[in-house]
């Protein structure tokens, strides 16, 4: 058989998009428009079009845009799931990404997310279980020793808000003073000069910080 003649795959892309909702670090799941699956909660993802997507990570912005309505945002390729079980319809490749969003800003969607805790998504179409739980434990395990839980918040936080996000992404409490010195030792924040924020915990305004670098990775566990 000449090599032309063999099927070809079908070729997606699924985002792991996760975001902060009631406290919770939460995954985003739109409902299927077509079968496989009609109408259940699934990842947000796409068929790559040859046509217009120079590569994989043109495809992811342009699903994010479309379906979520969001631009600009981090995102990292989390791992490639292939196999000629995880789509009922054929042989399936999918180029599985994981993506971080502030809370609140899943506002542009064309239709609306379910906001799901990551680690109860509950049952999910195809294999997107097991991408989602691939993408939380990358995201714990980079998140330990870099600054990708930041990009959970908005461009301008409180030290309060950033040691919370890494509590929340990590599942565990950090010490407060231990937490600060090592963020100030790492030297990841700048002063958001001639801005402060009036917390309720607080007796007078706090502090603002924005990150230096959008990513940044140390040497040490956070």
């Amino acid at each position: 058989m000449a090599e032309a003649e063999f099927a070809r795959p079908i070729v997606t892309v699924d985002i792991v998009l996760l975001t902060l909702h009631e406290g919770r670090l939460c995954v985003a799941l739109l409902e299927r428009s077509a079968q496989p699956f009609l109408g259940v909660p699934a990842l947000i993802g796409g068929y790559l079009h040859t046509d217009e997507d120079a590569d994989a990570e043109a495809a992811v912005r342009r699903i994010l845009k479309a379906k979520a309505g969001l631009e600009g945002i981090f995102f990292e390729q989390l791992g490639t799931f292939a196999s000629a079980r995880r789509d009922p319809r054929d042989w399936s490749v999918s180029i599985a990404y994981f993506a971080l969003v502030p809370q609140g800003a899943l506002k542009g969607a064309a239709n609306p997310l379910e906001l799901r805790p990551v680690e109860a998504a509950g049952e999910l179409p195809f294999d997107h279980q097991e991408i989602v739980t691939a993408a939380l434990a990358r995201l714990r395990g980079k998140g330990a020793y870099s600054t990708i839980p930041a990009r959970l918040l908005p461009e301008v936080f409180t030290m309060s808000e950033l040691q919370a996000i890494y509590e929340t992404v990590m599942g565990e409490r950090l010490d407060q003073s231990a937490f600060r010195r090592k963020v100030n030792d790492l030297d990841l924040l700048e002063v958001v000069e001639g801005e402060k924020r009036q917390t309720e915990r607080a007796r007078r305004p706090t502090t603002l910080y924005r990150l230096k670098t959008p990513v940044a990775v140390f040497d040490r566990r956070i």
